[in-house]
């Protein structure tokens, strides 16, 4: 059976969203049980192993779907015509679905609950600003890298920028509206309670589109291709 080009796409965008939130979810439970008294110990853990594994699910998932693992690539690509409003509707549901379960089997991995609702609240206006920091600036990156013809070192620079931006952010940078809806699902480090996810959400598409604004100023005269993320 061979799946047509769409299904293939969406079924990258599931499979690498799935990875992304174990890894993020994964990671953090991992960290709170190998450093229980050191809180910046279990960030640097939950940073690195974040940014690495999202270096490896770009590369594997990339040249199917484009590697996106987030509404706000999508849609800022579709925005640059990178990708089509056929796309948009297959990638959105497959990269929701995938989230949860990433999160699922995070927390099975580790023997918890499938679903345990978070009751980390993450609210306020400096971590509401610092989402729209972190997607503005993962936006300018992997755009901006696109436009600029070197999109083949954006799985790297994604990498690197997620787990950099896990400390120079007060949020820890999700900057993904689906892994922010997909760790509500897990109480535990990397949890956010559904009550603060929508205003990180909206702070997220505010910051996607100040990101596109600011790379069709800064490369005004780029042609419009798929983006490599």
């Amino acid at each position: 059976m061979r799946l047509t080009l769409l299904a293939r796409q969406a079924l990258a965008e599931f499979l690498g969203s799935a990875g992304l939130v174990a890894v993020v979810i994964g990671s953090g439970i991992a960290a709170q049980q190998l450093s229980p008294t050191d809180t910046g110990l279990q960030l640097l853990e939950n940073a690195l192993v974040t940014g690495a594994g999202l270096v490896a699910l770009i590369l594997a998932f990339g040249p199917v779907s484009g590697g996106h693992f987030n509404p706000v690539v999508t849609l800022a690509g579709r925005a640059f015509g990178g990708v089509s409003t056929r796309q948009v509707a297959a990638y959105l549901p497959a990269q929701l679905a995938g989230g949860v379960v990433g999160a699922i089997a995070a927390n099975l991995m580790f023997s918890l609950p499938a679903i345990s609702i978070s009751g980390h609240e993450r609210s306020g206006g400096g971590l509401w600003l610092s989402e729209v920091l972190a997607t503005f600036g993962l936006v300018v990156l992997v755009f901006g890298l696109t436009r600029a013809g070197r999109g083949g070192v954006a799985p790297f620079a994604v990498g690197a920028y997620i787990a950099a931006a896990y400390w120079w952010s007060s949020s820890t940078s999700f900057a993904n509206p689906m892994v922010a809806v997909a760790r509500t699902l897990s109480d535990t480090f990397a949890g956010i309670a559904p009550s603060s996810v929508a205003v990180f959400v909206v702070m997220q598409l505010i910051g996607a589109a100040l990101g596109v604004g600011a790379v069709a100023l800064l490369y005004p005269h780029a042609v419009p291709v798929e983006e490599s993320r």
